[in-house]
């Protein structure tokens, strides 16, 4: 006779407002965080979360499961904003695991997305291999560098930019003004980024607790020569001295965004030439970033980690291929395979750099693929013949995946700058 419950026996089901505290218990068990969450904590948490999308899986009055997605906007390839179901907040206690929890919590969401009109849903994946089976894709990479400023080459003694522009600090009320325009104008040329709401601004800045300790960053803006605003950059310091007592600190970005190169490169030059700074952690950028090539000595900047990132599904072939831009003319039929039956079918793909058009056709498809594989490659990172010599994409016609390529790969890569 088994002793574990049949699973279902558990009801999964959106939560009531009264339920928040026992599902943040869950939630904090699951990422082994102290379980029963402060008052701060569950205050701060009913002012955001919406009870119809936060779902918890209840064994016999006890939430054992947790998941919530909210809305957002994702920039595509060409800056077009497409609606997003979030994902965040999954965990499925110990105790309860491999009994399908999470794949019946993420079949309600995704369907309820679907029915809302959202074009795809993203998740940032604590693991790799759990999410593939629901149909996401890793869309976005991130790579991480530490900055050995001495070796740099960078002259320290310099007071600023030598382009007209300037660097200044500013304090938190100043960020709460600029940044939210600045990151709008970052979403319309950044694939891979995400919209930021109030709450974000106001954690980041510490108008808004979470109950959780934090420290006050330093924030610094790039002006360019006529006062517009590039470019932001907010960092911490720590406290170390060496063993002969000289500094030795270390500065780490919390978040770095810029709309032209030349403010990327002045806020980079700053932060590596503050007194006493002798090592810089990048904080999560792009594989491809500038930073390495910023300064005089590339090799001073050591890369940590590459890693995948933003997970996308694809909920809607036609408006996400429609909704962004490609560089080539060119058509291509994609069949696309989908366990789950939302995005499944046949698409024949035309484009053109004034605009695409995705339409369902019976036509011969010239390339078979999974919903995952094709979220790999909406954004641009991927190469669809790097997943052909996988064996993840399959060439119904010779050289589909190099015409793959072409329509849909992009000179720069993908990057979201957030986790949420």
């Amino acid at each position: 006779m088994s002793l574990r419950p049949d699973t279902h026996d558990i009801d999964v089901r959106p939560i009531a407002e009264a339920e928040i505290p026992e599902w943040t218990r869950a939630l904090n068990t699951g990422f082994l965080r102290p379980p029963h969450p402060s008052e701060a904590e569950l205050v701060g948490r009913a002012a955001y979360i919406e009870p119809e999308r936060t779902l918890g899986a209840f064994d016999d009055g006890r939430c054992v499961g947790t998941f919530r997605s909210f809305a957002q906007r994702l920039t595509a390839v060409g800056g077009a904003a497409v609606p997003a179901d979030a994902i965040t907040n999954v965990s499925v206690t110990a105790t309860h695991r491999r009994r399908g929890l999470l794949g019946r919590m993420m079949a309600r969401d995704l369907a309820a997305a679907r029915e809302r009109g959202d074009v795809v849903a993203t998740l940032i994946a604590a693991e790799y291999p759990i999410y593939g089976r629901y149909g996401f894709g890793p869309a976005a990479r991130v790579a991480r560098w530490t900055v050995d400023v001495p070796r740099t080459g960078l002259d320290r003694r310099r007071s600023g930019p030598d382009d007209g522009g300037r660097v200044d600090l500013v304090d938190g009320e100043d960020v709460r003004k600029l940044g939210p325009e600045l990151h709008e104008r970052l979403c319309r040329i950044q694939p891979g980024a995400v919209d930021r709401t109030e709450r974000w601004w106001q954690l980041a800045t510490g108008a808004l607790s979470t109950g959780r300790p934090w420290t006050e960053p330093f924030h610094a803006v790039y002006r360019a020569a006529d006062g517009e605003v590039q470019g932001l950059l907010t960092y911490t310091a720590d406290d170390h001295w060496g063993d002969r007592k000289q500094p030795l600190v270390t500065a780490e970005v919390k978040d770095l965004i810029a709309v032209t190169p030349t403010a990327e490169r002045a806020l980079w030059h700053y932060l590596c030439s503050v007194d006493w700074v002798t090592t810089v952690k990048s904080g999560g950028r792009a594989p491809d970033d500038l930073l390495p090539d910023l300064l005089p000595d590339p090799r001073a900047a050591g890369i940590d980690m590459v890693a995948d990132f933003l997970w996308v599904r694809i909920l809607d072939v036609v408006r996400a291929l429609e909704a962004r831009t490609y560089a080539a003319a060119g058509t291509l039929v994609l069949e696309v395979a989908d366990a789950d039956g939302l995005s499944a079918g046949r698409y024949r793909l035309e484009t053109s750099p004034d605009g695409a058009s995705c339409v369902r056709t019976t036509g011969t498809a010239d390339l078979a693929l999974d919903v995952r594989e094709l979220a790999a490659l909406w954004l641009g990172d991927e190469s669809a013949v790097r997943l052909a010599a996988l064996g993840r994409v399959t060439e119904a016609r010779a050289g589909a995946a190099t015409v793959a390529d072409a329509l849909l790969r992009t000179p720069r890569r993908p990057w979201c700058p957030d986790v949420f």
